[in-house]
Formats: structure tokens, sequence, C-alpha cells
């Protein structure tokens, strides 16, 4: 599992142009999974039913697993809409992104060359408007400790900026954190070693 974090959308964005009388618009959205992405998909059909052409590409995991990758011409000729809208986003380096761009024809013919440039072009110019945040990969861990050692445990979790969810209190003190999973070898290290190997840390599943 890679544990590195990559960038995502904030905010949705938009661009729009006329090429020779066409009207194309491009819709970026951030889609967390392969549903999101076609629901937004569906959603821009839906708003666009009057156009000839919404073609769309999506990235909707780690933007370089292609395993999660799709897209469609919606009518327009084969190869010239969905693969530049994709080209687009697979190289934007921004994962869980979706891009659909509705196409209203004014009669003057693009040809493939023109309609590639065109589809391709409005997905580059819609993500230089994008805004990005980093998505960490997080993961839960249950940390049982003796009450004396909880300030000690507090400090470490602060400085490895792991958060607590649930705090029981019992005989010991049971914590669910969450922390970032690329650090949490040297969260756990860090907790055995500071308490004399009484602090337990084990994974926590969601039930």
């Amino acid at each position: 599992m890679n544990v590195q974090p990559y960038l995502i959308p904030a905010l949705p964005a938009q661009f729009e142009e006329e090429i020779k009388k066409s009207l194309f618009i491009t819709y970026l959205a951030h889609t967390p999974n392969v549903e999101a992405a076609k629901a937004f998909v569906e959603q821009i059909k839906a708003k666009h039913s009057d156009a000839r052409h919404n073609c769309w590409g999506f990235v909707a995991g780690r933007p370089e697993d292609s395993m999660l990758w799709g897209f469609s011409d919606d009518g327009e000729p084969s190869g010239t809409a969905g693969k530049p809208i994709l080209a687009q986003l697979s190289g934007s380096g921004v994962g869980e992104l979706t891009a659909v761009v509705t196409r209203y024809s004014g009669g003057i013919r693009l040809g493939t060359g023109g309609l590639v440039k065109a589809y391709g072009g409005g997905v580059q110019q819609a993500l230089k408007l994008l805004q990005t945040i980093e998505k960490k990969i997080t993961v839960k861990l249950r940390l049982t400790l003796d009450y004396g050692f909880l300030p000690i445990a507090q400090s470490i979790m602060g400085q490895y900026e792991a958060i607590e969810f649930e705090a029981n209190y019992t005989e010991q003190v049971e914590l669910i954190i969450e922390i970032e999973l690329r650090q949490v070898d040297a969260f756990t290290q860090t907790i055995i070693n500071k308490s004399g190997a009484k602090a337990v840390v084990a994974s926590f599943e969601d039930n």
C-alpha cells in the first residue's frame, strides 16, 4: 500500500470557451471513488441534456492508479474526447478527480485534431483554476496504557500529529487515535520505548 499523501481537489472548477461556434464547458469535481465519478457524470449529463456531447474522464483514486481510470467519447469520433481528457487528468498529479466536458455544437466541423485540442485544452485550462489540498493516508490505532504514562503519550501524539478520537478510562486508559500511515512505525516504536514496553499499540478496525 502506498503511504505517501497525494493531491485532491479542494473545490470544483469550471472553464468555458467557444471554438468555431462550438461552446465547450469543462467541469472538474472531487470524486473519491468510481461510484462518485459516475454520479457526477450523470449529474452534468442531466444538467446539459440538450447538449450534443457530454464527454468525460476520471481518475477515481490515487493519481497513478490506472485501475481506477475511466473515459468516454460520448458520440464524438473515437479517441478525440475521452482520451485527451483522461491524459490531462492523469498527467496532473491530482487524484480523485473527474472532468466532464459539455459541447454545444455550432455546426462547424473541428476535425479530429481540433476536437482533441478542444477537449484536452479545456481540461488543461480548468486544471489551472483548480485548488487542491493534500490527502494524507491515515489509520486508526488503539493505545492501552497506564494512567501515569498518559501525559507522555499525549505529548508523543502531538509530536506525530495523531488525533484522539475516543478515550475509555477503566483500570487502564484506552485511546483510539488516527495517525498518518507513514508515521505508524516510528510512533509505535517511540511509545514502546518511552513506556518501557508497558504501553500496547494495536490496529483499530472499525466494526
